[in-house]
């Protein structure tokens, strides 16, 4: 096993709140993907949960070494939960691409957050 990258992002929940409040559906179809939306919304309070996902988007997309360029985009990053509950990363379209030619075996996520603040840590393995 090797690391290749290491990306971390800290989001204020409110910053998520106030977006969805001016765009909308617009919004959340633009950076979540439906099975995201569809775990966070479960929630008295969406947003820390959905927060957590925004950060941990911009942690794999530091890691990658790539940020949002080359055609990696918001909804080419998801996150997804395994049946322990473990959050993991899914890669699609260019963000895959990019992880299939670094040679990524696995992205590894942490998550947390708060009322007001959610943070992620991303760590890539090949």
């Amino acid at each position: 096993m090797a690391i290749i990258g290491v990306g971390i992002d800290i989001v204020d929940v409110e910053r998520i709140r106030k977006m969805a409040e001016e765009y909308s559906e617009r919004f959340f179809r633009r950076v979540f993907s439906d099975e995201e939306l569809s775990y966070c919304m479960r929630f008295s309070d969406p947003f820390p949960h959905l927060a957590a996902r925004w950060a941990a988007k911009e942690a794999v997309a530091k890691a990658m070494g790539t940020g949002f360029t080359g055609g990696v985009t918001w909804k080419s990053i998801s996150v997804v939960h395994t049946p322990n509950g473990e959050p993991i990363a899914v890669l699609t379209g260019a963000a895959k691409s990019i992880a299939t030619n670094l040679g990524v075996k696995k992205v590894w996520l942490s998550l947390s957050h708060t009322q007001n603040y959610a943070a992620a840590l991303a760590v890539i393995e090949i």
